[in-house]
């Protein structure tokens, strides 16, 4: 029964993530709304949401600030990771669209593996060295359409999505340690409010002309829309790792981009060509490949050490 509720936590969590995508799209389309605007009001009204949900639940949320190691880790965390992987994955929305930036986001394993490996200083094992040309060949025909002579994004839209892989890797990298000894949302939430607090005070957003924009009920209704689901994304895709294993978890997570795709032909008719529909399920296929190897390996870690690998 649990593994059950597992697993439609993270079903439906993965569909609330893929649908903010086409959201933001929408709104940044039909908007002037930019993107340090739109992730101002995001970050902050969700960490605030978090804490205070937190708060009613009699969860300690200012430990974290107790001890200086802490402190300095969450906000690296919180400028680098929170902040990186929403900025980057919002930006490359911006210059294509929600198809694109949420499976540019599937290249994150990669650079993962990448960085595990030059920090060991040892080569990646065989699945890992599949599951990463597996990934780029499926990139190649997303991007490209099959031929060398065409690159159906442009350049722009390419590093901004390379650069949400990126960032997306120093988001599940580096807060290990942090995680194993503090609650996961306290991190989150204080990451997301920390986050939006810098970038809102970076812009100035108190004398942005954009707050007019928020009165147009359509507009207002998209924006409480994609904070909702966002943040009950989260919380629904944390909890199910309590019932579900890491495995289970990075196979249904690929509904996310599905997700993505459905609505943006539905909502704008984005439509994939039939090589790039192609590229799609080889990325999805091999980077499932990438995180199922990985997950094997910490599983096998927490049976020989007895201890939470995060």
């Amino acid at each position: 029964m649990h593994r059950i509720k597992g697993i439609i936590m993270i079903i439906i969590g993965s569909m609330f993530w893929g649908a903010t995508g086409p959201l933001i799209e929408r709104i940044l389309e039909t908007t002037s709304i930019t993107v340090s605007f739109l992730l101002t009001i995001r970050l902050t009204i969700a960490g605030l949401f978090l804490l205070f949900f937190l708060l009613i639940r009699k969860k300690d949320i200012v430990s974290v600030w107790k001890a200086p190691s802490w402190r300095y880790q969450l906000i690296i965390f919180s400028v680098f990771g929170m902040l990186g992987v929403q900025f980057t994955f919002v930006g490359a929305i911006n210059v294509s669209n929600a198809v694109v930036a949420t499976l540019l986001q599937f290249s994150a394993p990669i650079f993962i593996t990448i960085w595990v490996s030059l920090t060991i200083k040892k080569f990646p094992p065989g699945f890992q060295v599949i599951g990463i040309i597996g990934t780029l060949i499926g990139l190649f025909l997303l991007m490209t359409n099959g031929s060398l002579d065409s690159l159906l994004v442009s350049k722009n839209a390419l590093l901004w999505g390379l650069a949400v892989g990126v960032a997306f890797s120093f988001y599940t990298l580096y807060p290990a340690r942090l995680m194993k000894e503090l609650s996961i949302l306290v991190i989150v939430g204080w990451a997301m409010l920390i986050g939006g607090i810098l970038l809102g005070t970076s812009i100035q957003i108190w004398n942005s002309k954009e707050w007019l924009i928020l009165t147009q009920i359509e507009i207002l209704f998209m924006i409480i829309s994609m904070i909702v689901l966002g943040t009950i994304a989260f919380v629904l895709f944390l909890s199910s790792m309590r019932y579900i294993s890491p495995v289970e978890t990075s196979i249904l997570s690929s509904v996310e981009p599905l997700t993505a795709m459905i609505i943006s032909v539905v909502w704008f008719g984005t439509m994939l060509q039939a090589v790039q529909l192609v590229g799609v399920f080889i990325m999805l296929v091999f980077v499932t490949i990438l995180s199922i190897g990985g997950s094997s390996k910490r599983e096998e870690k927490k049976v020989a050490f007895k201890e939470e690998i995060s």
